[in-house]
């Protein structure tokens, strides 16, 4: 007799070849070919988060996204940040959650803007009450494919985005998260295996897999 609780892993994905394709930055995922998989229809909640308030940064697409469904459908509310451009693929997300009965709140923002870290963390504790979760995964990554094409204002506005506005948002959500509250960072196989093209990005990659390590020992 077959195993039904086997999947085939073969017929899960997308089997061909994908477009080429560029967007401008800000760039939308509704925009992409094959439009990509977060979650949206596959993932199976268990409550397992239930009634936690969570912030993530970077929530309208890609890893954020996929965080957002899931957390939403494990019963926790979300309070997430996103590029004001991108606020198509955010209203996506803000149904998505809605539809799990969970709170949804837009907290439009470039963390180009110095200020912008400690808005939306203030932002998140009003719409919500309370802050125990954190999903720090806003990036900022644009490619060149010569060094001396690579312009010095990208690499400052890649680590404030990438970088500095992590630590600005951990200190200023620190004061209200209690004991059993979590932080979880995103970083990229860039951080160990950089790609010549993307040397702000990766490099701000790394100095985020160096500060979640410190950051774990405080």
């Amino acid at each position: 007799m077959p195993k039904t609780n086997l999947i085939d892993p073969r017929h899960l994905y997308h089997p061909n070849e994908f477009p080429e394709q560029t967007q401008d930055t800000p760039a939308l995922q509704q925009a992409m070919q094959p439009k990509p998989d977060c979650g949206e229809t596959s993932y199976v909640g268990h409550e397992r988060l239930k009634d936690r308030n969570v912030l993530i940064t970077g929530g309208d697409s890609g890893i954020g996204r996929a965080v957002a469904i899931a957390f939403a459908r494990e019963g926790a509310n979300i309070a997430f940040h996103y590029l004001p451009d991108e606020a198509p693929d955010a209203e996506e997300v803000k149904d998505l959650i809605e539809a799990e009965g969970r709170k949804a709140v837009l907290l439009p923002a470039d963390f180009r803007d110095a200020d912008a870290p400690q808005d939306i963390v203030a932002a998140a504790i009003d719409a919500l009450g309370s802050l125990d979760t954190l999903v720090l995964n806003a990036g900022q990554q644009i490619q060149h494919q010569e060094i001396a094409d690579l312009p010095m204002q990208q690499v400052h506005d890649t680590f404030m985005v990438n970088v500095e506005a992590m630590f600005a948002i951990v200190q200023a959500a620190l004061p209200h998260l209690e004991p059993g509250s979590t932080i979880t960072t995103t970083t990229s196989i860039q951080a160990f295996s950089p790609s010549p093209h993307l040397l702000d990005y990766a490099a701000s990659k790394a100095a985020i897999a160096n500060y979640t390590l410190a950051l774990a020992q405080k």
